[in-house]
């Protein structure tokens, strides 16, 4: 039987298998809306789910060969009045918290949670 975590990461895993990876903003893109933020990595979102923003589920990939998942950054965004979780795919401690650090700029703010 799956502990309570194991359950959680598992869903997520299912979710992930299961879904579509559509990267909309490419590595090095700049934001649509705000010009002086540029992705670090790759930036999309699972194709046939819903976040709590309407949108798909958002997700970054990093540069590890497999997409396995490797965390999450969960986030608030103060202006927008929502918060959300960010998927991380194939990425490295560095990559999650070079990716946190972006999350938590300006009105946002975010934690990150590593998968152990």
């Amino acid at each position: 039987m799956l502990t309570q975590q194991e359950g959680f990461w598992q869903a997520l895993d299912d979710l992930v298998a299961n879904s579509e990876i559509v990267i909309d903003r490419p590595r090095g893109s700049r934001h649509p809306r705000y010009e002086e933020m540029i992705y670090p990595y790759d930036y999309g979102y699972l194709q046939g789910t819903r976040a709590a923003d309407g949108d798909g589920i958002d997700v970054w990939v990093g540069t590890q060969q497999t997409r396995q998942m490797a965390g999450l950054i969960v986030c608030v965004d103060v202006l927008k009045r929502d918060s959300e979780i960010k998927i991380l795919l194939g990425c490295t401690h560095e990559e999650m918290e070079q990716i946190l650090a972006q999350h938590n700029s300006g009105l946002h703010v975010g934690m990150l949670i590593e998968r152990s």
